[in-house]
């Protein structure tokens, strides 16, 4: 159980770490007349992953969950996988990557690196839903697993519908409010 609660705060340790980089690309971004939308729903995904991050080792502990290798290690690989998907879409979208909805005007979405798939819009959540699975099986959290998933993925459709809709406003260029001379 001590290897796992370890897990655990490696990867609260790596969200620690996503904060740090989402609140430098928060001033880059600002200081380019970016704005911001989905204020209200933010403080509900800090509070389902902060929430998912306390009830994995709970669940073991309160539940006496068992180590199951043969889910552990596919669901440790899946994790693996899903942490190395979420940094190479911090990198690729570099300063325009955030945990917040903040849209710098005019700027062209992102066509390279994992956003270069038409049919993949967003492959962060991707990794999300991933890891949102795969943390808790990794020591057998079926609950935190279930709960986890269905109340993200409640979140993402809000969240995904907001990103769209500021994406699009933020590619649509605005009438001028004045007429120049002829």
């Amino acid at each position: 159980m001590i290897w796992y609660g370890l897990l655990v705060a490696a990867v609260a340790g790596e969200r620690v770490a996503e904060l740090v980089v989402a609140r430098r690309n928060e001033r880059w971004s600002t200081a380019r007349g970016a704005t911001e939308t989905g204020q209200g729903h933010y403080p509900a995904m800090v509070a389902l992953h902060t929430g998912l991050l306390a009830a994995c080792p709970a669940e073991v502990w309160l539940g006496d969950r068992p180590f199951v290798p043969a889910l552990a290690w596919p669901m440790l690989a899946v994790l693996a996988g899903a942490q190395a998907l979420r940094w190479w879409c911090i990198h690729t979208l570099g300063p325009r990557w955030n945990t917040r909805v903040i849209v710098v005007p005019g700027l062209p979405l992102v066509t390279c690196g994992p956003y270069r798939w038409r049919w993949l819009r967003h492959p962060n959540y991707v990794a999300v839903v991933a890891e949102g699975l795969a943390l808790p099986l990794v020591h057998t959290a079926w609950i935190t697993a279930t709960v986890f998933t269905v109340l993200n993925a409640a979140l993402l459709t809000v969240r995904i519908r907001c990103e769209n809709r500021a994406l699009a406003a933020a590619a649509t260029p605005t009438a001028p409010t004045t007429t120049a001379p002829a």
